[in-house]
């Protein structure tokens, strides 16, 4: 009888281990994916600003490659692959890729956030609504950091769920062949 506890106990161990193997897997963020198909309204979508004023739209930013990233000041990857996507905002400056780092967080988190890191990457705010539009961009999982790259024509080109690194980035600034 206690043999077969014993076995049963590590057949429940073993099959809990490769469900969360898998789960590691399968949240484990790879290189950029290509892929193809409509985005929603986002283009049309606009986005308050952590320290007031006039709202961000959207479409003021279609006209170049987006790197749209999900994140929160209480996500620690999010926190962790701030300064990689400040720098990568600040290599691309006017003549390259844009950059907008959409908070799913409160204003005053955010503006405290930004300036005690002396972040200068275009950061707005998204509220809750930021789970669900970063699900409607293809984040099944909904989880954070989550970042979307669009094209120039405003297509989805990229995908990635988990921390950007600067490995990652640098593969978006290589020249497209």
């Amino acid at each position: 009888m206690r043999r077969r506890a014993t076995l049963l106990g590590g057949a429940a161990a073993t099959a809990a281990l490769a469900g969360a193997g898998l789960a590691w897997w399968r949240a484990t963020p790879g290189p950029p994916q290509r892929v193809a198909g409509p985005e929603p309204d986002f283009w049309t979508m606009r986005f308050e600003r952590p320290a007031g004023g006039a709202p961000l739209a959207a479409s003021a930013l279609r006209d170049r490659p987006l790197l749209l990233n999900f994140w929160a000041t209480w996500c620690p990857p999010c926190v962790t692959e701030m300064p990689e996507l400040d720098a990568f905002w600040r290599r691309q400056g006017e003549s390259g890729w844009r950059v907008l780092a959409l908070a799913v967080d409160s204003a005053a988190a955010v503006r405290e956030f930004v300036d005690q890191r002396r972040l200068v990457l275009p950061v707005a705010l998204s509220g809750s609504g930021g789970f669900e539009l970063s699900r409607s961009l293809g984040n099944a999982a909904g989880g954070l950091p989550y970042t979307v790259c669009f094209d120039a024509r405003g297509e989805v080109s990229t995908r990635r769920l988990g921390a950007v690194d600067a490995a990652w980035l640098a593969k978006l600034e290589a020249p497209r062949r």
